[in-house]
């Protein structure tokens, strides 16, 4: 959520999209039986043996590892893009397959020198393990080629391992074919919500992924040894197994494990209409109406009041109204304005991060801290919750144990909203997607961002621009159709062109867009293959640039996201 001045996200995101079907196209060539791995000290278990890394970026490391006990770590610098190549031996005439597996900052992975056409793949900053993979024909007289990993100038370092070059043999010799690994061992149900188990199992080695069954049919894949399977009915027993992948193969199933759902406890949201309206509350005059929470429109239920500030404790927030910028407006006006608007139904929380909030929950100190001071806000101000705007990334695994604590010392009644931008919802994967997914139970509703945006893959894999139904519609299919209910699902849209440096829309495309996904109407080109009737609502930066536009905005959605049925 923008904190003046705004970013502009449209040419890199544009980027990302373009690297991912890059990406998921090189995955078609796959190698056949007879092929074997032309590189050499792929796993870089030999150090930097076979390899070579320019001004001495490259090192291996015992973590991350995919694979194995070591992996590569490219350093980029201000000159240099810490890139790492070595020599292949291979046949002319013949295709091949370059793949490896990639994490951190920047990446690139390509082969030079193949006598027709080089080919590369790229992937931005990944938190967890991704494999990239392409494919390349040698020339007729083409005997070595050259392959690479590398990152970008300036940017973070990156992690590489499991490099291989398959293909028919070049006559130089490579790392030896993996075999199929063992059947995972130790497989136990680590916790249950009502829409969830949780599943961890022990370390296969020779392993480089996992797929997690249910009931004998395949419902998630992961590089780590544990998995959360969702979507899954309240008070429900289930069977579930794993299995053991690599390049030669998957094990055969783990022994079976039955986890049972908990008593459905409805999510987190208190007394909210089954349809609502989000609108966050300007606590800074940026040339929009200034307003008091008093003055905020009757047709938002839930205000989010941005933003909290950072404190000099690690993940610990304060609030600090701006009394000055906000005319006068004083600390004991506000809490009794909180107060009017929830005796008139609505929910005030308050919002962590905006474009440029620092707030970074990295450990278990910092995720007490965090769960601590928001609580003590609530208790100081009367906020009903917390609304999670960090658009600097986040950690799942502490953001995840911050909101359990807090919802511990809240209750039933806490509000939870999430504000992602929409890269980080392109993938359950992604931190802020697993987060929302790990805390389903206590979840209220998830508002991504469908502005300043470039162009973005839709849950049919095909790319779509903002500012269309189909940006909408197409992008919010993979929440629902990722593990999220459709009552946590929201359309988050500026209220004006002035709210966002990109991606606006009318009301009337909002609206189209609520009912092309609760009814199956007013669609543009994609149509979801389901309905969800349950769908949250909507969501908008701001209710002050609403007002300043005539509360335009949220005079035409807010009557259509309650009349949704």
């Amino acid at each position: 959520m923008p904190r003046p001045p705004r970013r502009r996200w449209a040419g890199a995101l544009a980027a990302v999209v373009t690297a991912s079907v890059l990406s998921l196209a090189g995955l078609a060539g796959q190698a056949q039986a007879a092929d074997v791995n032309n590189a050499k000290n792929g796993g870089y278990e030999s150090g930097l043996s076979n390899w070579t890394c320019t001004a001495g970026s490259g090192t291996t490391v015992s973590s991350p590892v995919h694979g194995g006990s070591a992996a590569l770590k490219g350093t980029p610098a201000g000159q240099d893009n810490a890139q790492c190549t070595q020599a292949v031996a291979v046949k002319p005439n013949s295709t091949y397959t370059l793949s490896a597996w990639l994490q951190g900052g920047y990446a690139y992975l390509g082969v030079t020198g193949t006598g027709t056409t080089d080919v590369s793949t790229w992937t931005p900053d990944s938190a967890s393990w991704k494999q990239l993979s392409t494919t390349f024909t040698t020339g007729a007289s083409t005997t070595s080629v050259t392959v690479y990993t590398h990152g970008w100038y300036g940017q973070a370092p990156y992690y590489a391992d499991d490099l291989s070059v398959f293909g028919p043999d070049g006559g130089g010799g490579g790392d030896p074919a993996p075999t199929i690994p063992a059947a995972p061992t130790g497989l136990t149900v680590s916790s249950t919500t009502s829409s969830s188990v949780s599943l961890s199992w022990n370390t296969v080695s020779g392993a480089t992924g996992y797929n997690v069954y249910q009931a004998g049919t395949k419902v998630q894949s992961t590089t780590g040894t544990s998995a959360t399977v969702s979507s899954l009915s309240a008070s429900t027993s289930y069977s579930f197994q794993v299995t053991a992948t690599n390049a030669a193969g998957e094990s055969a199933k783990s022994t079976a494990v039955t986890g049972t759902t908990t008593a459905s406890s409805g999510g987190g949201g208190g007394t909210l209409p089954k349809h609502a309206v989000t609108g966050y509350w300007q606590n800074f005059n940026n040339g929009a109406t200034v307003q008091k929470i008093s003055g905020v429109q009757s047709q938002y239920d839930i205000i989010a009041v941005a933003f909290a500030d950072a404190t000099g404790t690690p993940g610990a927030v304060t609030f600090n109204l701006d009394s000055a910028g906000l005319g006068g407006y004083t600390v004991d006006q506000f809490k009794a304005d909180i107060k009017a608007k929830q005796a008139a139904g609505k929910k005030v929380v308050i919002s962590i991060g905006g474009q440029n909030g620092t707030v970074s929950i990295s450990d278990s100190t910092s995720a007490t801290n965090f769960a601590n001071s928001v609580y003590s806000l609530m208790q100081t101000y009367g906020f009903d919750g917390v609304d999670i705007d960090l658009e600097n990334g986040l950690n799942a695994t502490y953001m995840t144990q911050a909101l359990r604590s807090l919802s511990s010392k809240a209750g039933s009644s806490l509000i939870i909203t999430m504000a992602p931008q929409t890269i980080d919802m392109q993938s359950t994967s992604n931190a802020y997607f697993q987060t929302a997914l790990n805390i389903k139970d206590i979840l209220t509703v998830v508002n991504m961002q469908y502005y300043n945006s470039g162009s973005m893959l839709g849950c049919d894999g095909k790319v779509y621009s903002q500012g269309s139904v189909d940006f909408l519609t197409a992008l919010a299919c993979i929440q629902l159709q990722g593990g999220l209910a459709p009552s946590q699902v929201g359309l988050g849209l500026p209220a004006s062109t002035s709210g966002a440096g990109s991606g606006y829309v009318s009301p009337s495309v909002v609206n189209n867009a609520l009912d092309c996904l609760a009814k199956g109407t007013n669609c543009g080109s994609f149509k979801p293959s389901k309905t969800y009737p349950d769908l949250r609502g909507a969501m908008t930066w701001s209710t002050n640039w609403d007002a300043a536009a005539g509360n335009a905005w949220s005079n035409s959605v807010g009557p259509h996201v309650h009349g949704l049925g």
